[in-house]
């Protein structure tokens, strides 16, 4: 009697990812994400707050090797902006 021969399929195996990598990932994206930029005026009538921070941490989540969840970097991104806004923290630049 002839037996059918199984077949396997590899997977390509998938980077372990350390804990302390994740982790430098996510307080990097709350630094960057709190850095805002503050367009002002000379008589200081008008701010223009730019967030500046957020737009580069998006590009970098876009364009990460070691992917986590990207819902997880937008929400710390999304947080980080907010607090950043909130407690004044940024550039501030005078034209």
């Amino acid at each position: 009697m002839a037996t059918k021969q199984k077949t396997t399929k590899t997977r390509a195996a998938r980077p372990v990812q350390l804990d302390s990598v994740y982790l430098l990932k996510i307080v990097l994206y709350l630094i960057v994400g709190t850095l805002w930029l503050h367009v002002q005026s000379p008589s200081g009538s008008t701010q223009i707050p730019l967030p500046v921070g957020a737009a580069i941490g998006v590009l970098f989540a876009m364009h990460d090797h070691f992917k986590i969840d990207r819902k997880v970097e937008y929400a710390v991104l999304l947080v980080a902006m907010l607090v950043g806004f909130w407690t004044q923290a940024g550039v501030y630049l005078t034209w």
